[in-house]
């Protein structure tokens, strides 16, 4: 039996799209475990991003944290969480934002400082406020920068959130961690390809929100 006769036979049987353990149930909730993780991260990183990035201070710090956070092996984080605080979701938010904080952090300070001086020095000239600068100047030419930090960390996240099932969570991982457990390989291969498929999603979904919130001149550039 190859892989592709898993896939076929776990996608084609009806009991896999009903009830708690079906594929939108556990899509569900994997979707709302890489989205928690993300919108935490997303809040850490992007204004410290921001704020290091306009002011130009703060960066060798920021790789610093940025390299010691993805030396961290999420699945062991997990664990030592779990030992930590038993039972529960912020076992499993902990890693992940771990996870997500570097490449949100580091793209997104990289994006400001990037940014062409002349029309931020035009700006101030023009008496423009630093708070103003950053948000009326600055992000709007960084922001395809910073959204390939947040894709890349979405997809990492969406790809990781199968930790989850390991501590007792929903999500795609469960079909992993039961099929191993049960050594039914049909259903291991089902949850794989519905992760790969899911980040296959993310994807196109920042690919379109790219279209849709930066400006042409900013894409061209």
């Amino acid at each position: 039996m190859n892989v592709l006769h898993f896939i076929n036979a776990f996608f084609s049987d009806s009991a896999h799209w009903h009830g708690y353990n079906g594929i939108p149930q556990r899509v569900l909730e994997h979707v709302e475990y890489s989205l928690m993780a993300l919108g935490i991260a997303a809040g850490i990183a992007l204004p410290v991003g921001l704020v290091t990035g306009h002011t130009g201070r703060g960066g060798n710090a920021l790789a610093l944290v940025a390299t010691a956070a993805r030396a961290l092996p999420s699945f062991g984080l997990l664990v030592l969480m779990f030992i930590w605080l038993g039972l529960g979701l912020l076992p499993v938010m902990i890693p992940l934002v771990a996870l997500a904080v570097p490449p949100i952090l580091v793209t997104t300070y990289e994006a400001m400082r990037t940014v062409d001086p002349s029309p931020v020095d035009a700006a101030r000239g023009m008496g423009m406020n630093p708070v103003n600068v950053l948000f009326q100047v600055e992000l709007p030419v960084a922001l395809p920068l910073i959204l390939s930090g947040l894709r890349s960390a979405a997809i990492q996240v969406v790809s990781t959130a199968a930790i989850a099932a390991y501590v007792s969570l929903g999500g795609l991982g469960r079909y992993i961690v039961d099929g191993l457990y049960q050594r039914n390989y049909e259903i291991v291969v089902g949850g794989a390809t519905c992760i790969a498929v899911l980040a296959l999603v993310t994807l196109g979904l920042f690919w379109l929100i790219n279209r849709i919130v930066v400006s042409p001149g900013a894409r061209r550039s």
